[in-house]
Order: structure tokens, then C-alpha cells, then sequence
């Protein structure tokens, strides 16, 4: 009796109770496939060199898979208004399928590409934003080496292999090592996709269409049903719940 009498007086003081082991831990999400909040400063932060400031720069604002951005050429970079290609008139890259880059990275798509007088032109052609630019000439002016023979944009940095190209498991590594150091957990470059998609949509009103040339994807249906998910803390989401619920705003 007695034990059962402090057990009911605990009850009734405790103002804590323990953390639900079930709960999801870490930086918030606003869908699991997405980056946690405030993922791309803190990964620029704690990465060490221009080139990986570049990897998430690129990511982040291109919307690039990571074989595509590893498979990029220096000739692919189209970093000026009004280049040769005639076929942007703001800066951009084309994205080729290239199935014989020595580092085995890969464009997916496999748009039809050309190289004419010097200059690529078709592919999958992408915007380039400020901070791609910014973090490209960064990277180009302290770590690019002189004298590479493949002219590939993204290279090793240290080791034997130094100069040469930078496959993309690399990169996903880097990007990995650089999420648990940031406290944000597993970061994988896919992630940044999704993110990078995601807002898309929702900067443009749910426009699938806009949505799928931002992002290359194949159809507008697969945006939708990838990406077309509703963030379950949206003050819009939350009141119409609260309007079919009955309750006052």
C-alpha cells in the first residue's frame, strides 16, 4: 500500500516525462527524402575545401544528380550571358551523357549533345545561379590544377591521384563525413535534389511543369507524384485542417 501511495504521488508531481525512443531525432524535416533545415550553410561551413563548397553549391542550386555533376566538363560551363551556344541567353551548363568518363560518372539522361566549332550545344541544358558562379571561380582560381589533360571540372585533390578525376563515390563520401561532422546525420546528394525540387514547386504554385525543366526531370507526373508532398507544418495545410475539423482560426 504504501508503495503504491508514492507511486500515485510521483504521478501527480513529475512535470517531465521521458523522451519517446520512437520519435524521429535530429534537425527537423520537412519530408524525409529532403535536407534537414538550414543543411546547406551548415555543410558550407564545415567542409574544408572550394571544391566541396562547390559540390554543395551545385547540388543545392542545380538540382544536379551527383553523376551528372561529376561528369561535367570544363566545356560544358556556359558561365556568361549570351554564350556561343545561342540556346540560353543567362548562364548555364549543359549536362552530356558521356558513357566513357574515366572517373565512371554518368549523366541519366541522354539528351542528344554536339560539340561545334569549340562549343557544346544540346544535352540537358541547366540555369546557373549566382552562387554557382561564385563558388566555381573560387575553386577554379585556388585548387584547379594547371596542366590537366581530361578537362573535367571536378578533380582530386590530394594523394597519388591528385589532379585526376573525381569519381563520384568521392563525392558522396565527402558529403557524408561532412553531414555527421554538421550534426545533421547522413547526408546523401540525392537529398539535395528533392530539396532543391520541392521548392521549386512551391516558389512556383505547384507548377509541375516549371518544376520538371528546373530539375530535368522526365515528365511532369513524375514531379508530381515524387515530390508533389505537402509540408505537414504549413500554416495552409494546418488551417484547412482546422476548418474540416470544425474549429476556429
Amino acid at each position: 500500500m504504501e508503495v503504491d501511495r508514492r507511486r500515485s504521488f510521483l504521478g501527480h508531481v513529475k512535470n517531465a516525462m521521458p523522451a519517446n525512443p520512437l520519435a524521429p531525432r535530429g534537425p527537423h524535416r520537412r519530408h524525409p527524402k529532403m535536407l534537414p533545415d538550414g543543411a546547406r550553410a551548415r555543410l558550407r561551413e564545415t567542409v574544408n575545401a572550394a571544391r566541396d563548397r562547390l559540390v554543395v553549391d551545385w547540388l543545392a542550386d542545380g538540382g544536379l544528380r551527383i553523376g551528372e555533376l561529376c561528369g561535367l566538363h570544363l566545356v560544358d560551363l556556359h558561365l556568361r550571358e549570351n554564350a556561343a551556344c545561342g540556346e540560353c541567353r543567362t548562364p548555364h551548363l549543359h549536362v552530356c551523357h558521356r558513357p566513357g568518363n574515366s572517373n565512371r560518372a554518368e549523366a541519366k539522361t541522354k539528351h542528344p549533345w554536339q560539340v561545334e566549332r569549340g562549343t557544346v550545344t544540346g544535352g540537358l541544358i541547366k540555369r546557373v545561379s549566382p552562387a554557382m558562379m561564385h563558388a566555381y571561380f573560387e575553386y577554379i582560381t585556388t585548387e584547379y590544377p594547371r596542366g590537366t589533360g581530361h578537362g573535367m571540372l571536378l578533380v582530386q585533390l590530394h594523394g597519388a591521384d591528385a589532379g585526376q578525376p573525381w569519381a563520384p563515390v568521392g563525392a558522396r563520401r565527402m558529403l557524408g563525413r561532412a553531414g555527421k561532422r554538421a550534426g545533421l546525420g547522413l547526408v546523401k546528394p540525392h537529398a539535395f535534389r528533392h530539396t532543391f525540387t520541392s521548392a521549386v514547386l512551391d516558389a512556383a504554385d505547384g507548377n509541375t511543369l516549371i518544376a520538371r525543366d528546373a530539375g530535368g526531370w522526365a515528365s511532369a507526373a513524375m514531379v508530381d507524384d515524387v515530390y508533389g508532398h505537402v509540408d505537414i507544418h504549413d500554416p495552409v495545410f494546418d488551417a484547412a485542417l482546422r476548418t474540416v475539423w470544425g474549429e476556429s482560426k
